[in-house]
């Protein structure tokens, strides 16, 4: 089965794009969430437009079948 992106509804904090981010890649949430931080911070807001791309896009993981 493919690996699709989904926000995390369970381990989420705002959106649940982070979370969803770190199932995905299967990586820590605390990594990513600290990612998204510092391109905030540093990359002239460009992790907050990002980050509202990937929540407008992506299903929320109760919305995807699973097999």
């Amino acid at each position: 089965m493919a690996k699709v992106f989904t926000l995390d509804k369970q381990n989420k904090r705002l959106a649940g794009v982070c979370a969803g981010l770190a199932n995905y890649f299967d990586i820590d949430v605390t990594l990513v969430r600290v990612l998204f931080l510092v391109a905030l911070i540093v990359g002239c807001s460009l992790g907050f437009w990002v980050y509202i791309v990937l929540w407008a896009v992506a299903p929320n993981d109760a919305d995807v079948p699973t097999v």
